[in-house]
């Protein structure tokens, strides 16, 4: 079974209650991916997450202490600049290792790396999450495109299967419905396994001595509504997919 290193899904949240002259405030942190760990450690694979605000003081900064920590690494709804941009560097303007180089030459170096959508992965809302334009652009099998990418599908649309291989066999040729994803194009070399509403769903591919995967909608809400979640489906599909990452068999 393989190490994760799960990167990102939280984010606080603070709310302003207006009741006629009156107002006050309200704060609150949350965690998602719930569905997706769990269902990683059903099948037997060991879990770490570092959430979004603790990412520059856990995350180890260079591709050898990467892989002494995990086989796969998923980063999922956390921009760019959570990664390059440490209060080292933004508060006191002092130079410090690029994590996101990192990432990238785990990859390189056999590692394997998931990036899954949403509102602050490939290039995100108003174009802030900002990976097309770092390093790893390079080692995804797809290209970020350099616009805000989101495409909402608020009526939902059925992903559908493109081409026969081991993550996806058996899993049926319509899933169920998403509410989005992140529009991007498939690069040279990258092999597109699923759609949606025409776009590149799931796509993978090898960079060096790795493998590199994106999945372009989410792991859990908004885009992913709870039909999406409870499909007998779900868990199969990430751990295949982790499995083939990591360069195990996939059953």
């Amino acid at each position: 079974m393989s190490r994760v290193l799960l990167l990102g899904e939280s984010w606080f949240v603070h709310s302003i209650h207006q009741k006629g002259f009156d107002s006050f405030t309200t704060s609150e942190y949350e965690v998602g991916g719930v569905e997706f760990v769990a269902a990683l450690r059903a099948a037997g694979h060991e879990v770490t997450h570092i959430p979004c605000h603790e990412i520059s003081t856990r995350l180890p900064a260079t591709a050898d202490e990467l892989h002494e920590l995990a086989d796969v690494i998923v980063i999922s709804d956390v921009g760019a600049s959570t990664f390059q941009l440490p209060p080292a560097t933004f508060n006191r303007s002092e130079a410090q290792p690029d994590r996101v180089e990192a990432l990238r030459s785990f990859a390189e170096s056999g590692g394997g790396l998931l990036m899954i959508g949403g509102y602050m992965t490939f290039s995100g809302i108003d174009a802030k999450a900002r990976w097309g334009r770092t390093v790893l652009a390079d080692a995804l099998p797809v290209t970020v495109l350099d616009r805000d990418d989101r495409v909402e599908l608020t009526t939902g649309a059925a992903p559908t299967t493109d081409a026969p291989h081991p993550i996806t066999e058996g899993l049926g040729s319509a899933w169920p419905v998403l509410l989005g994803l992140n529009e991007v194009t498939v690069r040279e070399g990258g092999t597109l396994l699923a759609s949606c509403a025409g776009h590149p769903l799931l796509v993978v591919g090898g960079y060096g001595e790795g493998r590199t995967g994106a999945f372009t909608s989410d792991l859990a809400p908004h885009w992913a509504p709870r039909g999406f979640l409870e499909w007998d489906g779900y868990a199969p599909l990430f751990d295949r997919t982790v499995r083939w990452l990591s360069g195990e068999a996939v059953a």
